[in-house]
C-alpha cells in the first residue's frame, strides 16, 4: 500500500533542493523505469501497475528494494506525466566523481546549457553517437531534473557526468577542443578530426569568453536559409554526426 510518507518523499523530488538533500531522484514511464532497473543505479523504490507487472515479471522478481503495486491514477499524481499506466522508480544519485578524459574518445562539454529539455535531448544524442562522458558547467541544468530524464528516454543510464570547472578540466586534458560558433570553419569541410572535446554553449549567449580562449578549432554549421540560429540540441547532433564521420 502506498503510504503518505512515500507520496511526500517522491513529490519532494520534483525540486532540486530535495533531490540534493535526499541524494535521490525519480523516473517515470515504462521505458525509463526499465532502463533504470537494468542499469547500475541503486534503485530504492519501484511503484508499478498491474500492466507493468504482467509485462516485466522477471524484473520485479529480482528487485531488492521497496515494491508497491498501485493504480495508474496514483502514479500520475506522483510524477510529471499527465498519464502513467506503467511505473515510477526512485534511485540514488551518483557521486560527482572526476571523469578521466581518454585521448581515443569524443567527449561532450556543455557550457551553461540551462533548458532541461535541451539537456535531456543532448544526452540522448550523445548516447546515439556512442559518447560516454559529458562534462557540465556548474550552471548547466540538473541531470536529475525530471524533464531532463524524460527527454533522455533512458539514455542517461549509459553515460557518465561530471559538474566541473570546464576551463580547468579541459585545459589539463591537453585534448583538441572543438567549439560551436556562428563564425568558424564550415564543419562540412572538416576532412579529418582527432578525438577530443566538443564544446557547446548557452542557448542565448553561446560559449563564454573564458572557454573560447581554449578552443582549438571553431566550427560552424552552414546555413542555407534565413533562420537566425539552431537549437543547441540540434546543433549538437549535426556536429556529432560530422565529427564522428571524420573520425572513422
Amino acid at each position: 500500500m502506498l503510504s503518505k510518507n512515500t507520496v511526500k518523499f517522491i513529490k519532494s523530488l520534483h525540486q532540486k533542493k530535495f533531490r540534493k538533500q535526499e541524494s535521490a531522484f525519480f523516473v517515470e514511464g515504462a521505458k525509463n523505469v526499465t532502463e533504470l532497473l537494468l542499469s547500475n543505479y541503486a534503485v530504492s523504490h519501484l511503484l508499478f501497475t498491474e500492466k507493468y507487472r504482467e509485462e516485466n515479471a522477471s524484473l520485479l522478481i529480482g528487485f531488492p528494494g521497496t515494491k508497491i503495486e498501485v493504480k495508474p491514477k496514483e502514479l500520475s499524481s506522483l510524477g510529471t506525466f499527465s498519464t502513467n499506466d506503467q511505473a515510477l522508480a526512485v534511485a540514488k544519485i551518483k557521486e560527482n566523481k572526476p571523469l578521466t578524459l581518454e585521448k581515443d574518445q569524443l567527449i561532450l562539454a556543455l557550457d551553461d546549457v540551462r533548458d532541461p529539455g535541451n539537456l535531456g535531448t543532448i544526452i540522448r544524442i550523445a548516447d546515439w553517437y556512442g559518447i560516454k562522458k559529458i562534462l557540465l558547467s556548474k550552471n548547466t541544468a540538473d541531470v536529475y531534473n525530471p524533464k531532463v530524464l524524460n527527454a533522455s528516454m533512458g539514455s542517461f543510464t549509459r553515460l557518465s557526468f561530471e559538474y566541473v570547472d570546464l576551463v580547468e578540466k579541459i585545459t589539463t586534458s591537453n585534448l583538441p577542443v572543438y567549439g560551436a560558433f556562428l563564425e568558424g570553419m564550415d564543419v562540412h569541410q572538416l576532412e579529418k578530426a582527432a578525438t577530443g572535446v566538443l564544446l557547446m554553449g548557452n542557448e542565448s549567449n553561446g560559449i563564454s569568453g573564458q572557454l573560447e580562449k581554449i578552443v582549438t578549432q571553431k566550427l560552424t554549421i552552414p546555413a542555407y536559409g534565413e533562420a537566425e540560429s539552431l537549437n543547441v540540441a540540434i546543433a549538437t547532433a549535426v556536429l556529432c554526426d560530422n565529427l564522428k564521420r571524420t573520425m572513422q
